[in-house]
């Protein structure tokens, strides 16, 4: 399925033809650039990879600024592959914009959730703390983790506290509220993963 690149701007609230708030995401959706197609002949597959934002050209490799120069195209930051049932109507140096959403269909946003460090049980899981008065001095700890008599010892998959974060994690089926090709904002609603300004991957539902 066929997506753009983009920039998480931040959340606000939408206000549709009732008059009901609804809470949406801003995402800076493109434009992206076409700068490689891949076919089953060449490749055994059928895809196409977008490049979205600018950098410095110091900041990438000589070898990926000359793929670059290849197809007289700038250096772009960001890289990312769909797959594709077919490529035509594609062409390298072509670019993509939120025209290719239409307002009320529902897209798949992925994004790199906000990196929380070692996390514990409470904050990690949503375990209840012990109590704070009255004696018990358990606090913020998950309890008795094993098992006596049998198997004795902690079972695998147990919730304990970790790296929290950090992690890819897509959102399916937002609907597209509002689209602002001037600007080339795309509102979703609800939330989305990743901070501001970080960078997501929003995908059209088939069907």
């Amino acid at each position: 399925m066929i997506g753009l690149l983009g920039r998480k701007v931040g959340m606000t609230q939408f206000f549709d033809e009732r008059g009901e708030a609804i809470p949406v995401t801003i995402i800076e959706a493109g434009p992206c650039t076409v700068t490689e197609l891949r076919s089953t002949q060449r490749d055994g597959y059928t895809a196409v990879q977008l490049g979205f934002g600018t950098n410095k050209e110091s900041r990438f490799t000589r070898p990926a600024l000359g793929q670059f120069k290849k197809r007289n195209l700038p250096p772009l930051r960001h890289l990312r592959e769909f797959r594709v049932e077919s490529i035509e109507g594609l062409a390298v140096g072509q670019s993509l914009d939120v025209s290719i959403f239409e307002k009320g269909r529902h897209v798949d946003i992925q994004g790199v959730t906000k990196g929380r460090g070692f996390a514990g049980v409470v904050k990690r899981y949503g375990f209840s703390a012990g109590h704070a008065s009255h004696g018990p001095t358990a606090g913020k700890q998950p309890g008795s983790i094993g098992a006596s008599a049998y198997p004795s010892r902690v079972v695998k998959g147990k919730r304990l506290p970790g790296h929290m974060g950090n992690v890819n994690l897509t959102i399916k089926n937002l609907e597209v509220v509002a689209i602002d090709p001037e600007q080339n904002m795309l509102m979703v609603r609800g939330a989305v993963p990743g901070p501001t300004n970080g960078l997501v991957v929003v995908k059209k539902r088939e069907g």
